[in-house]
């Protein structure tokens, strides 16, 4: 969702709202995996279905952001400052 990518996100990630993977699914490289993540990982789980079943090498992020932070890694805003999971 739109203020939880604002609040902190993961360096390099790429924001599509599951409201418009559907519309937007052929934007999204078949080259390489794909790691998909939200906050709890709830979400990106049907995501990552979703794009497994139109024939992406896809991986959900178990735990979500919430998991990612508490690993140790680097959440960021839009500006590149420091961020947070919310």
């Amino acid at each position: 969702e739109m203020e939880e990518w604002n609040a902190g996100h993961a360096p390099e990630a790429t924001h599509i709202p599951m409201g418009e993977l559907a519309s937007r699914i052929g934007h999204v490289d078949r080259s390489r995996p794909i790691i998909i993540i939200c906050r709890t990982g709830r979400r990106s789980d049907h995501a990552a279905g979703a794009l497994r079943n139109a024939g992406y090498d896809a991986y959900n992020f178990s735990g979500g952001m919430q998991a990612w932070q508490q690993a140790g890694g680097t959440v960021l805003t839009p500006t590149g400052l420091p961020g947070s999971v919310i």
